[in-house]
């Protein structure tokens, strides 16, 4: 019979550099940092409390519970820190390679996301929000119709879920490299 104490210790891996910086950054450079990831307030305090990470995965999880949480006050920080589809902020690069999709756009399209988007910004009072890294300006417009008839709840919960994959993403930006 084989016992725990004839296996050597395992080795805990070090975490990915970027992961390590981030995990050092002093705790104003971390705020900023993942205000740029989500501007709610909530989850930026609830990522910063749990710092230092082993692991992505480890911040993901934490990232996710964070959102899971957030009230409606919250998700409306968090999305307002989010410009409407087809018009990304004036040089803001992230905003920009997010948003590609519609970068090439006919002029038609764009026209029509415009008028979607105010109806959507009317009908729930907020912008539309959608993951919209890797969609085209088509896919992005399809969404948009058929989210104008949810109702506000099941809406702020499609939200929640598009913020948490959006925040992955910025999670992982912010992670990468060395």
């Amino acid at each position: 019979m084989t016992t725990s104490s004839q296996h050597p210790p395992r080795e805990v891996p070090e975490p990915p550099a970027g992961l390590s910086r981030f995990n050092a950054f002093d705790d104003s450079v971390a705020r900023a940092a993942l205000r740029e990831v989500c501007a709610s307030t909530a989850w930026v305090n609830k990522l910063l409390a749990q710092r230092p990470y082993a692991t992505v995965e480890a911040l993901f999880l934490a990232g996710d519970a964070a959102m899971a949480g957030l009230g409606a006050d919250d998700l409306a920080e968090a999305m307002a820190g989010h410009p409407p589809i087809g018009r990304p902020k004036p040089g803001d690069p992230t905003s920009s390679r997010e948003q590609s999709g519609m970068a090439g756009a006919s002029e038609e399209l764009k026209a029509e996301m415009l008028e979607l988007n105010l109806t959507y910004q009317d009908t729930f009072g907020h912008v539309f929000l959608i993951c919209a890294t890797g969609r085209t300006g088509e896919q992005m417009r399809d969404a948009v119709r058929e989210r104008i008839g949810n109702t506000p709840e099941q809406e702020r919960e499609i939200v929640r879920t598009e913020l948490g994959k959006i925040n992955r993403i910025r999670l992982t930006r912010l992670v990468a490299g060395s």
